[in-house]
């Protein structure tokens, strides 16, 4: 079978990219720097809305800050590219304004887990019938590569040029007590399982999170001496796959080994089912 093509002025046909009907192509090219892993990470997003099913006229993207955050203004749907910290807010109002809407939270680890962390523990506790997606690449990467909440115990940042001294977060296991219903970790290298994740947790009621470790090759990696290369190795040779995986042993120590897969999947009411059962006067 022939790739699709499409005209472009003043040259030949060309092959249309497989994304091309959920992408602003007015927009490109985007703003991520070279070896970051936020497209990629971006396009098994859209790979997964379009394989899933999902009718995509009732299907919106909501970012916060953030390098991440800039995928809202990419993509062709309906999106909102919002406050810093304040997707899950946003995101929880288009749901419940219109429960008909499949809400996709896609941003970073900073906005998602620092100034948003609140909304995401009580999002997950109300089981708020989203899709959040977090590319994790283990520092303020837009603003100058400081020290966040993930970033992994001696790891050097702008402000922790010695190394940080304090623990990082456990996403999943934050997830996981917090009550999310879906929780899986990817890396940007694992695109397929990836991929296969996002439409599952796409189509899932309940409050789905999953994590996706991703390089950022020019504020991290520079400051620890790793090039995007040598973390995509590291994604290969130091993760494992392991379903079901205790959420307490999740941590992100690629100084030993990094558990990756589906960790929790399970069935519980929905925040506006809740809501219709308790609080919704008897007609």
């Amino acid at each position: 079978m022939q790739a699709a093509t499409t005209p472009r002025a003043g040259s030949a046909l060309v092959p249309e990219h497989p994304l091309e009907d959920l992408i602003r192509s007015d927009r490109i090219p985007h703003i991520w720097c070279p070896g970051c892993g936020i497209g990629t990470a971006f396009a098994a997003t859209l790979t997964a809305m379009k394989s899933s099913g999902i009718d995509l006229h009732k299907t919106c993207m909501v970012s916060g800050i953030g390098c991440s955050g800039r995928a809202a203004g990419y993509v062709k749907l309906d999106s909102f590219h919002t406050t810093h910290g304040r997707a899950i807010p946003f995101a929880t109002g288009l749901k419940l304004g219109n429960p008909e809407l499949n809400v996709v939270v896609f941003s970073g680890d900073g906005d998602l887990f620092a100034i948003g962390g609140n909304h995401f523990i009580h999002a997950a506790r109300r089981n708020m019938d989203l899709t959040v997606i977090c590319l994790n690449n283990l520092n303020y990467g837009m603003t100058g590569g400081q020290v966040a909440a993930t970033t992994p115990h001696l790891a050097r940042t702008t402000t922790t040029p010695s190394g940080n001294p304090d623990a990082p977060f456990n996403l999943p296991l934050l997830a996981w007590a917090s009550g999310a219903t879906y929780v899986a970790r990817w890396t940007v290298l694992h695109t397929r399982e990836l991929t296969e994740s996002i439409q599952k947790a796409i189509t899932k009621s309940g409050f789905s999170f999953i994590e996706v470790l991703g390089p950022c090759p020019i504020n991290y990696g520079r400051r620890n001496r790793e090039k995007a290369l040598q973390t995509l190795k590291l994604y290969r040779e130091r993760t494992i796959i392991r379903n079901h995986a205790d959420p307490s042993d999740l941590d992100v120590d690629f100084t030993k080994q990094v558990i990756l897969g589906e960790f929790v999947d399970k069935e519980r009411p929905t925040c506006i089912e809740n809501y219709d059962k308790t609080c919704r006067l008897p007609e």
